[in-house]
């Protein structure tokens, strides 16, 4: 084993910016995929949409210059790029049910090896569930990348075999990006694509709940 074991939350961000094609239009949901943003290659032409009504939004601004009428759907302050525009509500979710987006990179506490999400409640009654878009951008975008970590606080796999948590989709996620390494969802189990420094096969096998191929 290497020195490091695994990526950061930022090299998490880089390595699905890696996989987002020149000219695509994604949706980054709350939380971890915001930072995909921020990593993006400056070269590549990708159109970022929020579910609040943003489209062309821009990497995180300084301190100085951060707008409080411009925040995406995690009340995070943004840019907004040239030709960037936002609008309302309603028309920000036409986008995505309407098929328009090519990717949508969202965060979860559970993937199963079908490619079920859950990502809106772990039934924690002390931490208010909200689904808000989370369904029309798990079954509306063409490609659903998800970022997480690969392990709950608990230790307990967050890719499984079966999801236990409330179901957000079914058999949507495509690809998983964690701490140890980017896995494709493959029915029974997931492939492996790459593992992450300091990681092998039998490293990243321990912590999946859910038969890993290499």
């Amino acid at each position: 084993m290497s020195t490091q074991t695994g990526w950061s939350r930022d090299q998490i961000a880089r390595r699905i910016a890696a996989d987002i094609p020149d000219g695509a239009y994604v949706n980054l949901g709350i939380g971890m995929p915001t930072k995909v943003a921020d990593v993006l290659p400056p070269e590549r032409e990708v159109v970022l949409h929020s579910e609040n009504g943003i489209l062309g939004m821009g990497a995180a601004p300084p301190v100085d210059q951060q707008d409080p009428d411009l925040i995406n759907a995690g009340k995070e302050f943004v840019t907004l790029l040239p030709g960037g525009s936002y609008f309302h509500h309603t028309d920000s979710f036409m986008i995505m049910r309407g098929g328009h987006l090519d990717v949508s990179v969202l965060g979860a506490f559970e993937v199963a090896m079908n490619g079920d999400l859950a990502n809106w409640s772990t039934g924690d009654m002390s931490r208010l569930p909200g689904v808000g878009g989370a369904m029309d951008l798990a079954v509306g975008a063409k490609k659903v990348l998800v970022a997480m970590t690969h392990t709950d606080p608990k230790g307990r796999s967050k890719l499984v075999a079966r999801c236990q948590y409330p179901l957000t989709a079914m058999s949507v996620v495509d690809r998983v990006y964690t701490d140890l390494g980017v896995f494709a969802v493959a029915g029974e189990g997931f492939d492996v694509v790459e593992l992450a420094p300091g990681v092998d096969l039998t490293y990243a096998s321990e912590r999946t709940a859910a038969p890993l191929h290499g």
